[in-house]
């Protein structure tokens, strides 16, 4: 049964019915586009079949799962883009563009990972408690500015050393809370 349930290389098979519902054979549930969606994003592999056929249909699947993230939210593909994609069916060319564009996403992930570590490693482990610590200052000398003669709270420094820095942040915007309640009493 497991054979049935996925490829030799542990490919998921997600079988579509004449009503439009996918079948993951892997989970023996059904799911959605949306559940697919999720499992690209998982880096789970998966292949979709034509249940009645048993034509593979993964690429116009994920072509509908575009469409619908496109129709959905924020358009990642912009109409330029589409145009010229459009424009290459027919093409001459139209057989160099899948390897293309699949070498141009790879090296667009390769840098959007390079480009990661470099922040991660310019910025050291502490950099994000040490923007909230900046953030926290730029706020308080704003509330100080909307408020005369309310003072600042001093930084960390009074916190006790065994409590976290995000503590020591919640701690400062209560008492800021309290500064602005008593003000609008």
């Amino acid at each position: 049964m497991a054979e049935k349930n996925k490829t030799e290389n542990g490919t998921v098979i997600i079988k579509k019915y004449a009503n439009r519902r996918l079948y993951n054979t892997s989970s023996s549930s059904y799911i959605t586009l949306d559940d697919l969606a999720g499992m690209v994003r998982d880096n789970v592999e998966f292949q979709v079949l034509d249940a009645k056929s048993g034509n593979d249909i993964t690429h116009s699947i994920l072509t509908q799962i575009i469409m619908e993230e496109e129709a959905n939210g924020e358009h990642m593909l912009p109409v330029s883009f589409l145009r010229q994609l459009i424009g290459m069916y027919g093409n001459s060319m139209q057989a160099m563009m899948p390897p293309y564009l699949e070498a141009a996403m790879a090296n667009f992930q390769d840098n959007q990972s390079t480009l990661q570590d470099a922040f991660k490693n310019s910025m050291g482990a502490d950099a994000l408690t040490k923007m909230a610590e900046q953030n926290m200052a730029m706020f308080q000398a704003a509330a100080s500015a909307f408020m005369p003669g309310a003072q600042t709270a001093p930084a960390s420094a009074e916190e006790p050393k065994d409590k976290s820095e995000i503590d020591a942040l919640r701690d400062q915007m209560a008492a800021m809370q309290r500064k602005l309640d008593e003000l609008g009493d």
